[in-house]
């Protein structure tokens, strides 16, 4: 009885232990039986979906043949060919100032009044060459008279013509330095005037009431007078844009001042040295300024445009987005679905399109209010 008790608990056991031991020692594996593993597909963030997609017209990418253009920051400033520094030769100190910066003055205006020691030391040398020469002459009409009476020899009325000679030389030479001073031979007097050398306007101004003049040094300049009926527009353009300015080419040129009003420059220069921290070229446009519209410190913005022509996708200006400092647009990929895309977007035309320089091919469907459906579909 006790063996029939072992026999039944040793049948039980391989029963229990019978499907591990098939598992693991049989052909098949626990890998056989792993349920297999399913990839879901992420949303792709650049789709968007529109529950009524009829509610936003849809617009067809354009191709037109258009110019490139080109639009500079700039600032007007003088010719400097036009352009005189006003300069005293004569040193001292301002005892009055006729003139100041801003003034439009005449050629031959008094600006300045200068007390000058050296118009008082030149007029001193004047007066002493003159008397000289007065001298000089009496000796020689007193020698001519002696030597017809034979009372002298030829020699002393050669030295004596010699004489005046030289005080002649002497006293135009002091004339002359009076003249250069800007004094008045005529009239005796330490006051000098700095006189305007050509008619135009003051665009620098480095002196005040009571300032002391050096005749040596005078740098800065006293004034700066510039005709400003021809000026320039000084334009930064960068190194990558540089081939699309060419010299004698035109560009409209427009004011932050008067922004409705178009002007005409020409391209005279174009710098062959870069600013190295900018990496811009100075590019120098030449307009004409009969009007006096520009004055000197003038912001302006100026356009240089192709000679030819170039195709380019264009597209309404609503139908792009700005956003992040991007631009975007919605296009069309068939039933509610709509593909946000980054484009790089070019000028605005008057008649309301935009160019679109990349991202974009013609016959591309997009939204034709970006911002509408922007705003309507939350992707912001």
């Amino acid at each position: 009885m006790k063996n029939h008790s072992h026999a039944i608990t040793a049948l039980i056991l391989v029963a229990c232990l019978a499907p591990w031991l098939s598992s693991s020692c049989g052909h098949g594996s626990s890998a056989d039986h792993t349920p297999p593993v399913t990839v879901e597909k992420a949303p792709d963030p650049a789709i968007v979906e529109a529950p009524d997609p009829e509610q936003f017209p849809l617009t067809t990418v354009e191709q037109r043949s258009t110019y490139d253009e080109l639009k500079v920051n700039g600032v007007v400033t003088p010719d400097v060919n036009r352009s005189v520094p006003v300069l005293s030769l004569a040193g001292g100190r301002v005892v009055d100032i006729r003139a100041k910066l801003g003034d439009d003055v005449t050629k031959g205006q008094v600006l300045l009044r200068i007390n000058s020691p050296d118009v008082s030391q030149a007029f001193a040398e004047y007066q002493k060459a003159q008397a000289d020469e007065v001298l000089a002459r009496r000796q020689q009409e007193r020698s001519e008279t002696l030597l017809a009476k034979g009372a002298i020899a030829q020699r002393d009325l050669e030295a004596a013509e010699d004489a005046e000679q030289k005080a002649k030389v002497d006293l135009a030479t002091a004339a002359e330095h009076l003249r250069v001073l800007g004094a008045d031979v005529s009239h005796p007097s330490p006051i000098v005037e700095v006189k305007a050398p050509i008619s135009g306007t003051i665009v620098e101004q480095n002196i005040t009431g009571g300032t002391g003049v050096r005749s040596m040094d005078n740098s800065p300049n006293l004034f700066t007078i510039a005709d400003l009926s021809r000026v320039w527009v000084l334009c930064d353009v960068y190194e990558n844009n540089l081939a699309q300015v060419r010299l004698g080419d035109f560009a409209e040129v427009r004011l932050n001042a008067y922004p409705d009003q178009a002007l005409k420059g020409r391209v005279s220069n174009i710098s062959r040295v870069l600013d190295p921290n900018t990496r811009a070229a100075k590019v120098r446009l030449e307009l004409d300024n009969e009007r006096r519209l520009m004055r000197a410190g003038m912001f302006a913005t100026a356009t240089f445009r192709s000679q030819s022509k170039q195709l380019r996708s264009v597209v309404p200006a609503k139908a792009v987005l700005r956003l992040h400092d991007k631009d975007w647009v919605f296009r069309a990929e068939g039933g509610h679905r709509f593909r946000r895309i980054e484009v790089q977007a070019g000028r605005v035309s008057s008649d309301g399109f935009q160019e679109v320089i990349a991202g974009l091919g013609p016959g591309d469907r997009i939204v034709a209010n970006a911002l509408q459906f922007a705003s309507a579909a939350d992707t912001e």
